[in-house]
């Protein structure tokens, strides 16, 4: 049994601490800590009770001592990283620092910058493994499950995979005029972003939401899917032997980029900042506070997602088409853990990521992405955990 300190206190760390209160043969004891302890104790009040032990604290997590200050009093195995993706390297830092294994669903983005790439976080990799202690990035949804579900693919069903399809669909509905299901500021700052994928050994950039088809998801119907660039393409691209190309999809209604249009027309989405009445602030982070908090969505949102992976490749000398998926239902991962499906697609894999670190099955020294471990074992869980996932070999294609 073990020690985890989970970093954050939003809709995913709600999933999360259940999760890991739902696991106590593995956590037996979690600190939750945020800048906002108040949050941390209204999780500990809901849950407290169980056979898990949990504490809370205050921490600001932009600041390294501080975070090395709290593992020394706590004393994790573990830090569960759900804060937001700017504090992934001063969280790493204090690991390092410490001696403390390291988990994450979101690459390092700089906050000046709106970039999602690994090369910040790839840099520590040899700096972990002097320390012989594990950092694993990117064990959320997708990234991470999209990612387990690849290596699966290419352990049992593929000689070589050539095109991944990574498809993301919310057929949910929160009721408001316009929303973001997750952090609005990285929300909106992925989708204004420049499409990419990846082909023949190079990223092809394309203008923001350019390229849109249509895909019929079970579970949810006929929805638009726009390309966008998603931080797992960059370490599938080296990780997936025989890949040629790799895209992702995610869905979005025309009522939302209507919305999404309009507030970037306007400057709303920008991150630049301006001076306002003697005053300098961010319009994307003033847009984040007048918008609704993701973690307040969770009761009012029905409808299912639906996340998977097209895969094409070849199996002695035949080809061979893919499809692995799962499907989250809004109202019941609410029922259970008090969040909405986006949070719950995300906490769960954290949790599972976590657990395989634990138990010594993802345990070596390095910085590694998701798909880089065995995935049978993490696969076994998703659906032990509640993500249950199902399987395909005659998906629809994309092109």
């Amino acid at each position: 049994m073990a020690k985890a300190l989970i970093i954050g206190a939003g809709g995913v760390a709600q999933v999360v601490v259940h999760k890991c209160c739902q696991n106590p043969d593995v956590f037996e004891e979690i600190c939750i800590a945020s800048r906002t302890k108040s949050k941390c104790d209204a999780l500990k009040e809901k849950l407290d009770g169980g056979k898990t032990k949990i504490q809370t604290a205050q921490v600001d997590a932009d600041k390294t001592e501080e975070v090395i200050e709290l593992i020394k009093q706590f004393g994790p195995d573990i830090v569960i990283n759900v804060a937001l993706p700017y504090q992934d390297l001063t969280i790493m830092d204090a690991c390092l620092a410490t001696g403390v294994d390291y988990l994450d669903t979101a690459n390092y983005e700089p906050l000046d910058t709106a970039k999602f790439e690994y090369k910040w976080q790839w840099a520590y990799r040899e700096r972990f493994e002097k320390a012989g202690i594990t950092a694993l990035l990117g064990s959320g949804f997708d990234p991470g499950v999209t990612g387990v579900f690849c290596a699966y693919a290419q352990k049992h069903y593929f000689d070589e995979i050539h095109t991944i399809d990574i498809l993301d669909a919310n057929g949910g509905d929160h009721g408001y005029p316009f929303a973001t299901n997750f952090n609005p500021e990285i929300n909106i700052r992925e989708i204004t972003a420049n499409g990419r994928y990846w082909e023949k050994g190079e990223f092809v950039e394309t203008p923001p939401l350019s390229i849109k088809k249509v895909y019929d998801f079970e579970g949810i119907g006929e929805k638009d899917i726009y390309l966008l660039y998603h931080e797992e393409l960059e370490s599938l691209a080296l990780n997936i032997k025989g890949i040629q190309k790799i895209r992702f999809w995610m869905t979005f209604s025309q009522n939302y980029l209507t919305h999404l249009k309009v507030l970037e027309n306007v400057g709303m989405t920008s991150i630049e900042p301006i001076v306002y009445e003697g005053r300098e602030i961010v319009p994307l982070q003033f847009l984040k506070a007048l918008l609704p908090d993701p973690a307040s969505l969770g009761p009012r949102t029905k409808g299912k997602t639906n996340i998977g992976c097209v895969i094409q490749g070849v199996k002695d000398g035949q080809p061979r088409t893919y499809y692995v998926y799962n499907m989250c239902d809004h109202q019941e991962a609410y029922k259970e853990v008090g969040s909405q499906a986006i949070s719950y697609t995300t906490g769960v894999p954290a949790v599972i990521g976590a657990m395989m670190i634990l138990k010594g099955l993802w345990k070596k020294p390095g910085v590694f992405n998701i798909e880089e471990f065995d995935p049978d074992p993490f696969m076994e869980q998703l659906n032990k955990q509640g993500l249950p996932w199902h399987e395909s070999f005659e998906p629809v294609l994309l092109d």
